[in-house]
């Protein structure tokens, strides 16, 4: 991020690179290890994690491959896969092995309420477009619907607005049915997360690696089942 602002570049063009390098070491000899440790190498190169990782190593070294001016944009916007780094990050964070569960759990939910809000936003998209008119900015139907879904959801960019009183009236309860339509799903998510606390709380459970992130099956275990980490110092 600090190499894409020109005059911090400039300025520490060397110490950015040197950073670099040295965590790309870091990061290439980790990857190594785990295609050493581990009994099945495809498993983990070829899995989710697996890619992630790989992509967040390899730019540094196609710098190697650049032999001419005309490979430089497209260098450059291959640097940016560094950002999966940050997915690297994931694996630690055990609460989101909760969350994830939370989130397929009322996925048909959710998917059911995304359709209904966009069963109301073409609804009320065709009123505009009847109520306002071409003359108003609101040209089609697709693009009356387009402005009900940036009011809906509170973005309000402002290239169209409804100038007729009654439009106006419209407006004002599609923005007021836009904070239900960020609360719902928000709702959604939040219960069955609390389901599954409270659930996995009564049976001792719901617990993750702090090594590893693996969820904890059992109570009562005292190491983890897929990295074999100590699970308590007691």
């Amino acid at each position: 991020m600090l190499e894409s602002i020109p005059r911090l570049d400039a300025k520490y063009h060397a110490f950015f690179n040197t950073t670099e390098w040295v965590v790309t070491i870091l990061f290439s000899i980790e990857y190594i290890l785990r295609i050493i440790c581990i009994n099945k190498p495809k498993k983990y190169i070829f899995s989710f994690f697996g890619i992630i990782d790989l992509l967040s190593t390899i730019p540094k070294y196609l710098s190697f491959f650049v032999i001419s001016a005309q490979f430089i944009t497209a260098f450059r916007a291959l640097r940016l896969l560094r950002v999966f780094r940050i997915l690297k990050l994931v694996r630690f964070v055990g609460e989101s092995n909760n969350l994830a569960r939370a989130l397929r759990a009322s996925r048909t939910k959710i998917f059911v309420f995304v359709f209904f809000v966009l069963i109301i936003s073409v609804l009320l998209g065709t009123i505009m477009y009847l109520v306002e008119g071409p003359e108003h900015g609101f040209a089609s139907i697709p693009h009356s619907v387009y402005w009900t879904i940036v009011t809906l959801t509170t973005v309000g960019y402002g290239d169209i607005s409804p100038e007729t009183a009654l439009g106006q009236f419209l407006a004002t309860l599609i923005m007021i049915i836009g904070y239900g339509v960020i609360a719902v799903p928000t709702g959604i998510v939040s219960a069955e997360y609390t389901s599954k606390a409270l659930k996995d709380n009564s049976l001792g459970e719901g617990q993750s690696c702090s090594d590893c992130g693996a969820d904890i099956i059992r109570s009562d275990a005292q190491y983890c089942r897929k990295c074999g980490h100590k699970l308590s110092d007691d």
